[in-house]
Order: C-alpha cells, then sequence, then structure tokens
C-alpha cells in the first residue's frame, strides 16, 4: 500500500473506539505524515532472543561486549526516564519453545536525543520493534541489548490486556490472539495440541498406515449418527452436506486395495455445544484389513500411550483420580455394566416398561420415541459411563447402536464394536467393520426410513458407498478417535481450551 493510500485509509470512517486507540491511531496518521513507515516490509534481524540469550547467558553482573546484533519483538513491558529507557521484547513461541524474553535499553549517551525522543513518542505496549546494539549485562545482572539504533516493526493499535489482571474465559476464546500474547498457558496448549496430532501421526505411519483425504463436501452425509449442516453448491445447483465422519470414503480406499489406511480431519455436525461437544472437531479414523475388533483395539491403545509420552506421562491426574494409562485395559460388555451398575439382570431381552422403570429411579431424561436399545444406550451414558475412569473398552453393544457394525458372531441382536472410555468419558470408537453389502443396505434402508420419519441424525441411504462394498471388502476392523477429546484427556480442560479458535455464539 502506497503512503496515499494508508493515509486515505486513515482518513476513511472508524468505527467507535476507546481513547488508547484513538491515541495510537493518531501515533500512525503522524508517522505517515513524517514519511516514516509504521509497518515496513523488514527490518534488521539477526538474532532470536532466546539465541541471544543461549550464547551470552552466562555473563556476569556489569559484564559487557562489543558484540552488536539486531533482535526483534513485541514490547511486553516498559519504563521511560530522562535519559534512559528500558523495555522487555517477546519472541514468538515456537514448535519447541515458549517465546523467550530480553531487555532492550536505550541512553541518550548511545542513541541520541532524536532517537530517544522518538522512542518516547512513537511506541507503546504491544508494538513490535526491531533493536540493534550491543550485548551486556546490567548491573543487576539482566541479559540487554544496550541500544545504538531502533526501529519500529509494527504498531499496535490495541492495548494488550494488563497481564496483572487475568482475562475471563469468554475472553480467552473470543480473543485468543490476546490470550496467546498474555498467557503462558495459552501458548502450552497450541503446543501441547502440536505434539499430541505429531505423535498420532507418527505412531501410525511406523505402524504402516497410509494417511489419505477425504471430501469434507458431501452430497450424502453418513458414517454416523448426527445431524449435518448443509450448504449449495452454485456450479451443480445441488444441496450439499458438510461431512459428520470420514468412514464412508477411508472404506472405499479398502475397497480399493489400501491395507491400511487413515485421516485426521475436520468433521462437522449440527448439534449442541458444551464443555465437551463441539459444533466442528477433529477426528481420527483408521481401518486395517484382516483384524476384528480386537485388533483394531490395540491400535488405538498404541496411539493414546504414544500421545501420553509426547506429552510427559502414561499417568494423568484428574479430579477422579490417577488414570493409569500403563494399566491393563479392561473390556466390559454392555449389558454387564448395566447389570452391576443397576444390580439386577439386563439384557436385550429386558422389557421397555422395565428400561423406563431404571430410567425414572435414576433421574435420566429420555424422549419416548427412542428404540429399547438406544433408550438403555441412555442409562448407560448417564449412570455407568462416568463411573468408567481407568480405561474400558465397553463393548457388545445392541445392533442398534452401530449401523455400520458387523453383527456380533455369537449373539445377532448385538453388534462387534467398542466405545473407549477414560476419565468418565467417550474417547473413542472401534468395529469389526460391516462388509457384508446386503446387510448394508437392509441397515441403510432402515436410517432412511427413520430419516423420512423425521429422525434428523439417521443416514441416507448411499447408493455410490453401496455399490463400492459390492465389489468386495476385505475383513477389517476400524476406530475413529476424537482428537480433541484426547487433548482433553491430557490437558484437563474443556474442549474450548483444546480447539484454538472455537466456534463460539455471537455476542450482542
Amino acid at each position: 500500500m502506497s503512503d496515499s493510500q494508508q493515509r486515505a485509509a486513515s482518513a476513511a470512517p472508524q468505527p467507535s473506539v476507546s481513547e488508547q486507540v484513538q491515541v495510537r491511531l493518531a501515533k500512525r496518521e503522524r508517522l505517515l505524515a513524517e514519511g516514516r513507515q509504521p509497518y515496513p516490509v523488514e527490518v534488521p534481524r539477526t538474532h532470536a532472543l532466546a539465541a541471544v540469550r543461549a550464547e551470552w547467558g552466562h555473563l556476569a553482573p556489569g559484564e559487557e561486549t562489543d558484540v552488536v546484533v539486531s533482535v526483534a519483538g513485541r514490547i511486553m513491558f516498559q519504563r521511560n526516564t530522562g535519559k534512559l529507557c528500558f523495555a522487555t521484547l517477546a519472541d514468538q513461541f515456537t514448535q519447541d519453545a515458549d517465546g523467550d524474553r530480553l531487555q532492550v535499553m536505550l541512553s541518550l549517551a548511545e542513541v541520541g536525543q532524536e532517537s530517544l525522543d522518538a522512542w518516547k513518542a512513537d511506541t507503546d505496549l504491544g508494538d513490535f520493534v526491531s533493536v540493534t546494539g550491543r550485548v551486556i549485562a546490567s548491573k543487576r545482572g539482566e541479559l540487554s541489548i544496550m541500544a545504538t539504533d531502533w526501529v519500529l516493526a509494527s504498531k499496535s493499535l490495541r492495548p494488550l490486556p494488563t497481564l496483572h489482571n487475568e482475562l475471563s474465559e469468554e475472553t480467552r476464546v473470543r480473543q485468543r490472539y490476546a490470550d496467546l500474547v498474555v498467557r503462558d498457558e495459552a501458548r502450552a496448549m497450541v503446543r501441547t495440541r502440536a505434539a499430541i496430532t505429531r505423535s498420532v501421526r507418527e505412531t501410525l505411519h511406523r505402524l504402516g498406515y497410509i494417511e489419505v483425504e477425504t471430501p469434507t463436501l458431501q452430497l450424502i452425509h453418513g458414517g454416523a449418527a448426527a445431524r449435518p449442516f448443509t450448504t449449495h453448491l452454485n456450479a451443480f445447483d445441488i444441496d450439499m452436506t458438510l461431512r459428520i465422519a470420514l468412514e464412508l470414503y477411508l472404506k472405499r480406499a479398502m475397497v480399493g486395495g489400501t491395507e491400511k489406511v487413515y485421516e485426521m480431519g475436520r468433521i462437522f455436525r449440527n448439534e449442541g455445544i458444551d464443555s465437551s461437544h463441539s459444533a466442528e472437531f477433529t477426528m481420527l479414523e483408521c481401518y486395517e484389513a484382516w483384524i476384528d475388533q480386537k485388533g483394531i483395539a490395540a491400535v488405538i491403545q498404541q496411539v493414546i500411550v504414544d500421545a501420553a509420552d509426547a506429552v510427559g506421562s502414561r499417568q494423568v491426574e484428574t479430579d477422579a483420580g490417577v488414570i493409569d494409562l500403563d494399566g491393563e485395559w479392561l473390556w466390559l460388555p454392555f449389558y454387564t455394566g448395566l447389570s452391576e451398575a443397576f444390580g439386577r439382570e439386563i439384557t436385550p431381552d429386558t422389557t421397555r416398561a422395565e428400561l423406563e422403570e431404571l430410567a425414572e429411579q435414576h433421574g435420566v431424561e429420555f424422549d419416548p420415541k427412542l428404540s429399547d436399545g438406544k433408550l438403555a444406550m441412555e442409562l448407560f451414558g448417564e449412570v455407568v459411563e462416568p463411573t468408567l475412569i481407568q480405561p474400558t473398552f465397553v463393548c457388545d453393544y445392541p445392533a442398534i447402536a452401530q449401523p455400520l457394525a458387523r453383527p456380533h458372531r455369537d449373539d445377532p441382536r448385538l453388534v462387534e464394536a467398542w466405545d473407549l472410555i477414560i476419565g468418565g468419558m467417550e474417547r473413542g470408537t472401534g468395529f469389526s467393520e460391516l462388509i457384508d453389502p446386503v446387510i448394508q443396505r437392509e441397515r441403510f434402508t432402515e436410517q432412511s426410513l427413520l430419516a423420512a420419519k423425521g429422525d434428523p441424525e439417521a443416514m441416507q441411504l448411499d447408493e455410490d458407498f453401496l455399490n463400492a462394498l459390492e465389489f468386495g471388502a476385505p475383513p477389517m476392523g476400524g476406530l475413529g478417535l476424537g482428537i480433541d477429546r484426547l487433548i482433553m484427556l491430557f490437558t484437563n480442560k474443556g474442549i474450548r481450551e483444546t480447539i484454538l479458535f472455537p466456534l463460539l455464539k455471537p455476542q450482542g
């Protein structure tokens, strides 16, 4: 943007702003009028702040060097006196380190009156600056740059949050950029999430999985029982949905001959938002030929244990006690768990009246339209699941639970599927995958009838997927792992904290 364009932008009507913002805007306009750039393309920078500290951090109090370096960073602290000014600059944080900080000093004797006056007049907390000078240690032992020159790198028009006044949770998630600047924990979350997702990929690569990408925009939603977001593709003049799962295209890849395949990507469900649910979130799905639900369970266990190693410990402290990921991961049949929790035998044959009685006794609200199997699942989710603190594979679900799972080899009323519960919350799910296209068509037909009756979460009949399945798919196990919930496990934070920029209800 030319100087004339920038001045024109300055003259354009501005939204209502605070007095501090008005002062900073006036500084920007003055700098432009003086022919100085508040946002130059580049500034001198020979060393990161961390590199200066690594090389000269050993200097004794009062020790000076003749080494001249140029550093750059955001002003986090500033103290201006008559002939000497102090500031603390902050580095950007990186994959391996938090943003380092370093003191810079500007003295009248070193920079001259004009430069010192400009520093006092032009800079504010939050500005990015470049400072060139000698590396020294102050008399108090603070590693510093004694400036010989400086230049503004980027003018901050909004003041930083005050460091001593903690941001509210709502402000943290709505202004994550400010949160990252002032709060160590926010930066640590970004790095923790990166370490976990990197670990997941490294584990799957080591196990021989191929990573692929599948469509986000889909003609037919499927792969889960969830309400989709709808949109319209103008080029073809057709309605489409955002994907609610990764499953159906990954299974197409398995039909095509892939032995081990996975995708880690964003999925979208137009449902409730709370401390453990988001309308968009990151899901890992993996499929492997020639194994069943037990084989794929070993994969998710390895993924989670490796992620624990990546962030520090296989023992996770929670309000409910220490979760030991090194211990035995139990298998708990669904109806066994219900029977133990309610102190009476519950089976697929338990009557509707008995299930409703149990719900009323334990204060479990439910939709009267739910099938018996779904009602049993509501009971399990409300009463049993919160008590499963140690890693537990809840298995042998009623058939209605998973329309894409294989019928149980010993009891056709059940399916070969599990949910992995850790810390009283579902973290992932797995299956002996259904590969019989005739049964799959029957399941899809049942789902489409439910959709026709008004069930917003029912799947549609996906003819293209059925065509693929009719080519023949090998026996396989498959898993889904919520990455956000995995990060919640290791950080003991809600989902809004684990997602860098979560979807929020607009203010006002």
